[in-house]
């Protein structure tokens, strides 16, 4: 037998890799429903609960996933596999009831799209119509979680989920990051046809310098949500929306243009917000919400958070927004990297707690898994 002959033999049909690909898929439905059992055995063990965010715990995910990334060897993508592992985690922890998850609606926006990127496709998804009612859902026990907008790598922070922090008992349970693509959508055929754009102002403001060089002429008008600016190009004549892919198909509109925004990197960054704090997960962050007690005071801030590079712990980010107790006076929303339960943490919060004339720990959670 020559060396072709011996090659070609070698070489599986298409029949046979269809029989393999069948056989796989039986291993994969058994392994899964196993996984479902092991959950359900997990919950009699922890004691039996009513509500499916009682056995809820967002570090035993994010450890879960990081161990995913770890093991992945391709071809699929790692965020591929973390994509079908979250899903498998959401349907087994929905076995009895579904974690319900307030969001900033309505349908098709990216605050939704958030929500399944991080629960997965298992949850009851509650449709709010501003970020305050968020809140209000998740603090009446109404949702068991809620995910919000927090900022923009382009367009920068949100005031209005900030400012719900400092009026709410609400702690930040996770992060979500998301890539956001911004798509041109309309039901005309031709971009002369396009009068006027309607979108949320952090989506114009992510758009500014293609809409300036493209659209010139048209008018720019705010809407409180990409999803809202949809349904008005569906339902206008002239009317384009910026909006995702989800908002276009929930409103059957066209994508006269994809990827707009104006930076390949365009992300925004979701909080999940609940009623409790979680352990440590190994990678997280830690948010804290910080005053003064005279902000008029020359190096009062400094003196505030130089706890903070005495314990060596590392400042990511820090925000100001007006406390509402007395004019010109701010609450500083800070975040740091690491866990409130770790050591040198500790110490640096409680350092920081004796200074401040407001001190918070918002929430310590694990770092987005992308």
């Amino acid at each position: 037998m020559g060396a072709d002959e011996s090659s070609t033999d070698k070489t599986p049909s298409l029949e046979e890799l269809r029989s393999r690909i069948d056989d796989v898929d039986s291993r994969i439905h058994e392994l899964i429903s196993q996984r479902a059992r092991y959950a359900q055995a997990v919950a009699v063990a922890k004691g039996g609960g009513e509500h499916a965010a009682d056995f809820y715990r967002p570090e035993r995910e994010a450890q879960v996933l990081r161990k995913v990334l770890d093991r992945n060897q391709g071809p699929l993508t790692d965020e591929e596999m973390t994509r079908l592992f979250r899903e498998i985690m959401s349907a087994c922890l929905a076995q009895e009831e579904p974690l319900k998850v307030a969001y900033l609606g309505p349908e098709g926006t990216f605050t939704q799209s958030a929500v399944y990127k991080h629960f997965g496709h298992s949850v009851k998804a509650l449709s709010m119509a501003t970020i305050n009612e968020v809140f209000h859902e998740v603090e009446a026990g109404i949702a068991d979680f809620g995910v919000v907008p927090i900022e923009n790598s382009t367009a920068g922070f949100v005031s209005h989920t900030l400012d719900s922090f400092i009026g709410s008992p609400l702690k930040i349970c996770g992060e979500v990051e998301l890539r956001i693509r911004q798509h041109l959508l309309g039901a005309m055929d031709d971009l002369s046809k396009v009068v006027r754009i309607c979108a949320h102002p952090q989506s114009l403001a992510q758009c500014r310098a293609w809409l300036k060089e493209y659209l010139p002429d048209a008018q720019l008008l705010e809407v409180s949500s990409n999803a809202e600016g949809a349904r008005r190009a569906r339902d206008e004549a002239g009317t384009a929306a910026i909006a995702g892919e989800a908002a276009a198909e929930v409103y059957g509109l066209d994508k006269l243009v994809a990827d707009i925004e104006d930076r390949p990197d365009n992300t925004t960054r979701f909080l999940v917000v609940g009623q409790r704090l979680f352990p440590a997960s190994g990678e997280d962050k830690t948010t804290l919400m910080l005053s003064t007690a005279d902000t008029d005071d020359a190096g009062a801030l400094y003196r505030l958070l130089e706890p903070l590079a005495e314990h060596d712990v590392n400042m990511t980010r820090i925000e100001s927004r007006p406390s509402r107790r007395r004019k010109w006076h701010y609450v500083f929303f800070v975040d740091i990297e690491g866990h409130a339960e770790e050591d040198n943490i500790a110490g640096a919060l409680a350092k920081l707690e004796a200074r401040a004339q407001l001190f918070r720990v918002l929430g310590s959670y694990p770092k987005a898994i992308r």
